[in-house]
């Protein structure tokens, strides 16, 4: 069985500063907002409604960013292949409101708060996703230098 899922990272100027949004999932821990793809969606169009409904955010993708691919044991459907695409987003419009069935929070912050905030706590695997789109929008992160 595969299973394929979208979301992405989104970045907005506010008052001419960068800011990159982070949401708390259900379990406390840092992360992206990403979703299952509904039938006859595209990724992309997966990628937007995750966001929108996740964050209340509506977005315009910029680039892709990933796609991760792996294989989990799920315990009624057996072996599942799963993909999982990510893009850069732009905020175009909406009001920040976490959707609180699927998560615990989301806000905004400085591109290095951001970077910090997912290495103390988010997953290990964003790290790469999220560093990717900080490189594209002219951010580098201190493990570049090392």
């Amino acid at each position: 069985m595969k299973e394929i899922s979208a979301g992405g990272v989104v970045f907005r100027k506010a008052g001419g500063k960068l800011q990159i949004q982070l949401i708390q999932d259900r379990y406390g821990r840092t992360s992206l907002p990403k979703g299952k793809m509904e039938p006859g969606e595209t990724v992309e169009q997966t990628a937007l409604r995750e966001i929108l409904e996740e964050t209340g955010i509506r977005g315009e993708i910029r680039e892709p960013l990933a796609l991760i691919e792996y294989k989990y044991k799920h315990p009624d459907k057996g072996l599942v292949d799963k993909e999982v695409h990510y893009y850069l987003v732009e905020a175009a419009d909406g009001e920040l409101v976490a959707q609180v069935e699927e998560i615990r929070g989301v806000a905004w912050y400085e591109p290095l708060a951001a970077w910090e905030k997912q290495k103390s706590s988010g997953y290990d695997n964003n790290d790469d996703i999220l560093r990717n789109a900080l490189h594209k929008l002219g951010i580098r992160v201190e493990e570049d230098e090392a």
